[in-house]
């Protein structure tokens, strides 16, 4: 019989693969929901061109716009502003 000590015993931790930028987490969120860059410049009100540059990390994606994708992709803003953050990294303040 296993047990949760012999479990987490043998679990380890995933490691990082790649690196994704913001306008990559934007992009991967976007394709995730099955949608185009027009369907959610539809759904945002933000142009699809201005889309297109935040998921080529041409413009910062901002406060107000961060809001208006996450609400759109279904996911939380700080997905798609910290995409690399490790909490673990991170010096207790």
């Amino acid at each position: 019989m296993t047990t949760d000590k012999s479990r987490r015993r043998d679990f380890r931790k995933a490691k990082s693969r790649i690196a994704v930028s913001v306008g990559e987490s934007v992009r991967i969120m976007r394709e995730f929901q099955e949608l185009t860059q027009a369907e959610l410049a539809e759904l945002t009100g933000i142009p699809q061109s201005t889309i297109s540059a935040i998921e080529r990390d041409r413009i910062n994606l901002g406060v107000e716009r961060a809001k208006a994708l996450a609400r759109a992709l279904r996911c939380h803003p700080s997905v798609l502003v910290f995409p690399g953050w490790d909490v673990s990294n991170e010096s207790a303040a």
